[in-house]
This record gives C-alpha cells, structure tokens and sequence, in this order.
C-alpha cells in the first residue's frame, strides 16, 4: 500500500468533488486512485487524476442534517448525499471507524444495488486502505473520510431489490452464473434493467458458516472475473460490475464481525447475477490466452489504456491472479474507451 502520502493527496483533492456527475454518473476516481497506489503505481495517480478531471463536479449542497430519528427516510434519496456523507463523517470522528461499518453494513446492504453497485465498490476501496496497516498507519484522516464518502453515497443510493423468484441453479458459482437468464429487452439503464429482473437461480443458499461464506464469495468473483473474458462484449463497462461488486464485499469481510458475512455472500451473489442478466451477450465468444504476462504487466496495460473500469477490473483479475483472470483483464483492454 501507498507509504508515499500520494493517495492521501489524491483523497483530499477529490473530496472537493461530489460522488457523482449529472446527475446519474458515479464519479469513479476514489476507487481508480486507490487501486493505481494499491498496486505500485503511485506515480501515475495525479497524471490519471488531471485526465479524469473534466469528470468531477463540485460537492453537492446539504439539505438538512440526517438524525437517528430519521435515517431511514434518507435512505434512496440522492439529493441527500452531502447529508449522509456529513453524518458518517461525525460518526467516524466519534468511533472506531469498524464499529461504524458493523452498525451501518447490514443497514446499508439490501440497497447495494442502487448507484449501479458502485457504492458498495467505493466502500470496498476505502476498507481495503483502512485494513492496509494493521499497526494503525493506514487510518490516516483522508482515508477515514474517503469511508464516509463511500458510506455516505451508499446510503444516498440505496436501492434494495426484492421478491425475486428463485429457480434452479447450480452448485458451483461459475455454474450458476451460465444460468441466469438474460433479459428479453436488453435496453435503457441500469434502473431500468434492474426493475425488469424478476427471478435469479439459487446459488449457496444453504451457507451458515462464515468460513464457507468466505470460500464461496471467493469463489464467485474468481468465477465472475473469468466469465469476463468470454461475455464481456455484453457489455463492456457494465459487465464488470458483476465480478467488481463482490470483490469489494470480500475485501470488507476482513473489517466485519463474522456474523454478516453469510448475508454479505447472498446480497453479492443477486448482485453479480443480476447485473449477469441485465448486460449478458447472447452468445460467448472464445477465450483468448494471454501468453506469457506477469501481473505486473497486465496492470500497466490496463493504467495505459486509462478507463476507470479497465483499471478496477484488472485490479479484481490481480486479486484472483490466474492466467483466465488476466485474459479477463485484457479483454477489458481491448474492449473499453481508453480515456484521454
């Protein structure tokens, strides 16, 4: 993890901005700037900020302090955001901030999929800093304040999905991923899609441990970040949100009481599978090996090409380190806008 002070000043300098952009646009760079330090690139953060600049918008305004008497009406509404941000910055200034996220996580879970799960992403990112340096040196002010954005826009998104209709499935994730069914209209936006998915199959529902919790979500976003390399072309930007997602609940688990880690693995499998029905490609295409690549290498390609989703995808593919997932990584290489 970053020891160079430049992810801190990358947080800093973005929390001037807003965590989205007309609108509707999640604001990406927290999240591409910890996975450029996170992964050794720490050089490239600002030259990646100044491209991605023209994207930010400024902090939006408050509307009125969010209360424990009335939280959960705040909850979904978007033009709440600077509220809930201000409130998990008062929270996180008067507690452990690990305390915060076991308060909050179960709160905020069922609505994972609003904001197109990139909230639950940008917590993910900011957990990863916060656990970076076990001896304490990682909780620096930025980053604590960089979990109150993340927390704060999951709240303003929440969005939860229910009375989905469970059907036949598969006993390993990769299995039950070929089972979804894609939608018939295949069209619109994110919300759009997302209202029209009415049943996902079953998969790891009889999980109670946590340590099998732990294995399965393992084993889903090993399975999702393969099954980009052959259905990406569905979609080559939403697509990656279904292996994305759960790796940021993964990375959280470490920071949660075990106990909310079984729910932890159903929220992120309906998302993985539902955001797999919404962008799946009609048919898959052939999987081509990437040759001989170090993770190294596959990273700095993905930091040369630019896209905020080329970049947090490659670093999910570092985080499963197998030769599929680096063809996964590629593909998104070839696939995405590079940003300039």
């Amino acid at each position: 993890m970053d020891t160079t002070g430049t992810l801190d000043e990358a947080l800093q300098r973005l929390h001037a901005s807003g965590p989205e952009r007309l609108g509707r646009l999640t604001n990406h760079a927290p999240m591409a700037v910890e996975a450029l330090a996170a992964r050794g690139q720490e050089a490239a953060v600002h030259r990646w900020l100044d491209l991605y600049a023209s994207r930010l918008e400024e902090f939006p305004d408050a509307v009125e302090p969010i209360t424990d008497a009335d939280w959960r009406s705040a909850l979904g509404d978007p033009r709440r955001a600077a509220d809930w941000i201000a409130r998990f910055g008062r929270e996180l200034g008067e507690r452990p901030w690990r305390d915060v996220l076991a308060l909050w996580w179960p709160r905020l879970l069922p609505g994972m999929y609003g904001g197109s799960t990139h909230p639950v992403i940008r917590v993910g990112h900011a957990v990863r800093t916060l656990l970076a340096d076990r001896s304490g040196g990682g909780i620096t002010e930025p980053r604590l304040t960089e979990l109150a954005h993340a927390l704060g826009y999951w709240a303003a998104r929440h969005h939860p999905v229910a009375d989905l209709v469970p059907v036949s499935g598969a006993a390993d994730a990769a299995a039950a991923l070929d089972a979804v069914v894609p939608l018939d209209v295949r069209e619109g936006g994110f919300p759009a899609r997302l209202g029209r998915v009415r049943s996902l199959p079953v998969w790891a529902a009889a999980v109670t441990d946590p340590a099998e919790a732990h294995r399965r979500l393992t084993e889903l976003v090993r399975a999702a970040t393969h099954r980009y390399a052959t259905h990406g072309h569905g979609d080559a930007t939403m697509l990656v949100h279904a292996a994305t997602a759960p790796n940021a609940v993964l990375r959280t688990l470490p920071a949660l009481p075990r106990a909310l880690w079984v729910p932890s693995l159903r929220a992120a499998w309906t998302a993985s599978a539902a955001v797999t029905a919404m962008y799946a490609p009609d048919a898959p295409e052939p999987r081509v090996p990437p040759g001989a690549v170090t993770p190294e290498e596959v990273f700095e390609r993905a930091l040369a090409h630019g896209d905020e989703h080329v970049v947090k995808l490659a670093d999910t593919a570092l985080d499963v380190g197998d030769e599929r997932a680096f063809a996964a990584a590629l593909r998104a290489v070839e696939l995405g806008e590079p940003l300039r």
